[in-house]
């Protein structure tokens, strides 16, 4: 068309609208603008700096229909991409506004942009029909009016404003006439009577002029066929007729009846009604005429979002020859009815959605919209369920899907939102859009063991990489920031050894980092240690980690590893009484391990010598005799009850003597006699005292917080040995106190581990008062 757009766009762009102030920017450009003509630099005008609109991702958000234009990645002004025509994107609407949704990321920001596409003269007007007959009688009077169908014209505005004219004739002109809504209503007039003898036919040019400069014009041909005779056409009751149905009117509904009359006689008034021509050319099916009548009737589907208003030309021809017609329009308003539900779209999807993310986090971009108009047409959105997200209005027919309450993955790791859409209508229609909203995982929990204290059971002597426990750690998170890893607590628990001494946990223990396999590092020994407290640490591999603990208390059980020592053994006293000597024996386990029995393994039979069972105290079965020989040996055993049983032997030699040797033993017998008396009673005090001590321990430790037990030197331990029998019990460096019960004479006795080093033969005397006999006992023990 040779029209340079160059000014023009510099013009439309400096009076592009107001920038940001209401979150709206608006350009204008003309249609049919060559493509990569720019519209406005809409990164600037959205204030981002140089390089900002690639960075951020500024791009449009399609709407369902074609925008035809494009943000430019390098330098963010809005261009046109394809070409850009009016009367598609808007038809007769005026003025064409096109709204476009602009995002920027970083952070997700939203811009509505209202593109404005202005009228260029580009159609030409156009008539139905390229030639029109009519027939006019001869005798029409001059002034006679006789109704042409004008042109249409695509355009808006001046562009659209149609004038006309004819080429020259001295019988007829043009009429134009507007109304008061705009209408436009053609007519031929003619001016001088027709005479067919002279001019059967005229052929005139009638031409239509539109307002665009440069100007465009159509034309078409009046082929004008002069009539003889019928001088007298049909005429209607009214002009104009005007009617108004709703879009949901049903086929063969009555529209109008229109009604001519025609003032001759015979055939020449008789009337016959047709339907000349529609408005738009397209609705010609959708409305019939009874050409008897004059019923009008719907025939097809009316729709009010396709076309509101129809124009219909309807003439009225009587039978003459040639006939006469008359003409009238019915105009039908199309009325609006509640026949489309909303659409919703999404136009922007942010997912996932971090558990962290801040309350009035932007998830989703929406777009709602309805054809219907009026009430019909206003829709409210809603969001279910109502938590955690909700709906906020950004723009006419647009929406934000925002989040309302905090997000826990744990809890729910993903959303199905429905967005529900709800006409003013009655009764309304409803839509809805499902989104599915997953939640990302963020590292908020930290592990968890099943249980704050593991107390596990430890058999001494376990072979090193032995499997003690497992331990568990839940963290709900996922992937790394669930993924668990296991270590013994650095500097915290520990045991104290036997001997004093403190030893830190991670040389007994391991614990598996990954399994959280608790394994031994080395055989664990009860006497050296008998419970070990640390902690093991759960910690997870997010960013930052988050760590748990739990308190392990291994005990280790005793097994049967230590057999019975022998300590010196004591001399029975003088007078009636059948105690000759007490073995001593003392295991370093604990419990049935450590419980001795004694059983003479010699002489078997009926010697005159046996041994308590659990007293260790050997004593006299009958009395001596002569018979017996001046030497006895026995072997005593001393077991434990452990699973198996371990031993040790003692032997002792029992000699007899006479005279002098018995008045010598006699005396010695007599001050070591004096001796015991004076240390038994020590002794009873310092077990009474000991006794108190323990008692008063006890309550303290009571009432005390709970502390680590921890295995090592403890305090005294009191053992007492009768016939009946009794617990022996040891610890390695401990001191005990012993006192012998029996029919003989009561000893006291004071030993120490020292002592059961290597084998010693002590002599110890007895005497014997019925038989006045001095025995000589020689203990050998080791």
């Amino acid at each position: 068309m040779g029209v340079c757009w160059g000014p023009v766009v510099r013009v439309l762009v400096l009076q592009a609208a107001w920038a940001l102030g209401g979150g709206q920017v608006r350009y204008s450009v003309p249609e049919e603008a060559k493509a990569g003509t720019v519209v406005g630099r809409l990164a600037q005008d959205l204030g981002l700096e140089a390089g900002e609109p690639e960075a951020r991702r500024l791009r449009l958000v399609a709407q369902g229909r074609r925008a035809s234009v494009e943000v430019s990645g390098a330098s963010g002004a809005l261009v046109v991409s394809s070409r850009l025509d009016r009367e598609e994107l808007c038809g007769k609407s005026a003025p064409c506004a096109l709204r476009l949704e602009v995002l920027v990321e970083r952070p997700l920001r939203v811009f509505h942009v209202e593109l404005e596409v202005t009228d260029i003269n580009d159609n030409a007007p156009l008539f139905p029909a390229a030639r029109k007959n009519l027939s006019l009688p001869e005798n029409s009077p001059p002034g006679s009016r006789f109704p042409l169908e004008g042109a249409s014209d695509a355009d808006v505005g001046a562009n659209a404003q149609l004038s006309y004219t004819l080429s020259p004739s001295e019988h007829f002109s043009l009429d134009l006439q507007r109304s008061e809504e705009y209408r436009e209503f053609l007519f031929l007039v003619l001016r001088r009577p027709l005479d067919r003898e002279t001019m059967a036919e005229h052929r005139l040019v009638l031409t239509a002029i539109d307002g665009g400069r440069p100007s465009l014009t159509g034309t078409m041909e009046l082929v004008i066929s002069v009539l003889d005779v019928n001088d007298n056409a049909p005429q209607f009751n009214q002009s104009v007729y005007k009617v108004q149905l709703p879009e949901s009117t049903a086929e063969g509904t009555l529209v109008a009846q229109v009604n001519a009359t025609d003032p001759d006689l015979g055939m020449y008034g008789e009337v016959i009604y047709e339907i000349d021509s529609v408005l738009p050319p397209s609705a010609s099916d959708v409305f019939s005429i009874d050409t008897n009548s004059g019923e009008i009737r719907v025939t097809g589907a009316l729709d009010f979002e396709t076309v509101t208003f129809y124009d219909l030309h309807v003439k009225a021809k009587d039978k003459g020859s040639p006939p006469l017609s008359g003409h009238c329009k019915v105009l039908v308003e199309v009325l609006d009815v509640n026949d489309n539900a909303p659409e919703v779209w999404v136009t922007s999807l942010s997912v996932p959605v971090p558990e962290d993310a801040a309350v009035g986090t932007v998830v989703a971009l929406l777009s709602v919209s309805d054809r219907d108009s009026g009430a019909n047409g206003r829709v409210r959105c809603a969001v279910w369920p109502a938590a955690p997200f909700g709906l906020v209005a950004t723009f006419a027919g647009s929406y934000s899907l925002v989040l309302r309450e905090a997000l826990d993955r744990e809890r729910v790791s993903e959303y199905e939102v429905e967005v529900r859409a709800e006409d003013g209508g009655a009764p309304a229609l409803r839509a809805s859009r499902g989104v599915r909203v997953p939640v990302s995982d963020v590292n908020d929990n930290a592990p968890a063991f099943a249980q704050a204290v593991y107390t596990v059971l430890a058999r001494e002597n376990n072979a090193a990489g032995a499997e003690l426990a497992r331990l568990w750690a839940r963290d709900p998170d996922e992937a790394g920031n669930g993924r668990v890893s296991y270590s013994v607590a650095e500097g915290v628990g520990g045991a104290a050894v036997a001997g004093g001494g403190w030893r830190a946990a991670s040389s007994y223990v391991s614990v598996d980092a990954e399994s959280g396999r608790l394994w031994a590092l080395q055989p664990l020994d009860y006497e050296e240690v008998q419970v070990l407290q640390f902690e093991v640490r759960a910690v997870d591999a997010g960013e930052p980690p988050l760590c748990g603990n739990a308190t392990v208390q291994l005990f280790v059980v005793d097994e049967n590893d230590n057999a019975p020592a022998l300590l010196p053994a004591a001399g029975g006293g003088p007078g009636g009484g059948a105690v000759v000597a007490k073995i001593r024996a003392v295991d370093a386990d604990s419990g049935y391990n450590a419980w001795l029995r004694y059983e003479l393994w010699e002489p078997r039979g009926k010697g005159p010598f046996r041994v308590g069972l659990y007293s260790g105290e050997v004593s006299t079965a009958r009395a001596l005799e002569e018979a017996d020989g001046p030497r006895q040996r026995l072997v005593i055993v001393v077991r434990d009850h452990g699973e198996p049983a371990r031993s040790a032997t003692a032997t002792l030699s029992v000699s007899l003597v006479e005279g002098a040797e018995a008045a010598l033993g006699g005396a010695a017998a007599a001050a070591a006699a004096a001796a015991t008396n004076v240390w038994l009673v020590v002794a009873i005090c310092a077990v009474s005292s000991l006794f108190l001590l323990a008692v008063v321990l006890y309550g303290a430790s009571r009432w005390a917080p709970r502390a680590a037990v921890l295995s090592g030197p403890g305090p005294a331990t009191l053992v007492c040995a009768s016939e009946v029998g009794s617990w022996s019990y040891s610890q390695r460096q401990s001191r005990s106190l012993c006192v012998a019960e029996g029919a003989g004479k009561s000893d006291l006795m004071h030993f120490h581990p020292s002592l059961l080093k290597g084998c010693q033969t002590r002599r110890l005397w007895w005497w014997q008062s019925r038989r006045h006999y001095l025995l000589l006992l020689r203990v050998a023990f080791c």
